[in-house]
């Protein structure tokens, strides 16, 4: 493409747009449409709680089958070597990665299970702190009405 060709293209289309940023959007739903303003994605604790059990089970399960799998590997890799077998150090390196890969994996399911028991904590005691502060409400216009009665 010619360079003037470029700039032709350039003046054409600012001249049919004005130079500010538009942004793409969804239309308005209509009044009594079945779309919420907050999106359609839900979830409960019941469902947070299953997938932190989830993924402490995955934790489990593969933390047994990578240990396995990493003894397993460096122990081939050792005999190959010794044999004098290039594929040894070749596989020594790929157990290399895969203890360092499992490590990685283990740490995030870990994390997201320790994540999840973590907000459910904060929760409960979200939900305490509120259920006391309009407790205390209560009480204050219990007061309130007490004293305004003769």
């Amino acid at each position: 493409m010619a360079w003037d060709e470029w700039e032709q293209l350039k003046v054409d289309a600012a001249t049919r747009q004005p130079m500010r940023m538009q942004l793409n959007h969804l239309p308005p739903e209509p009044s009594g449409g079945g779309g919420s303003r907050q999106g359609d994605l839900a979830v409960n604790q019941k469902d947070l709680a299953a997938i932190g059990d989830a993924a402490f089970e995955l934790r489990q399960h593969f933390g047994q089958a990578a240990k396995h799998a990493q003894a397993a590997s460096q122990k081939a890799a050792g005999g190959l070597k010794s044999q004098g077998f290039a594929l040894g150090g070749a596989l020594d390196h790929v157990a290399s990665r895969w203890i360092a890969q499992s490590r990685s994996l283990l740490d995030a399911t870990a994390h997201i299970s320790n994540h999840l028991d973590f907000t459910k904590g904060a929760h409960a005691g979200d939900e305490v702190h509120i259920a006391g502060t309009v407790s205390s409400i209560a009480t204050l216009d219990a007061g309130f009405s007490e004293r305004r009665s003769p």
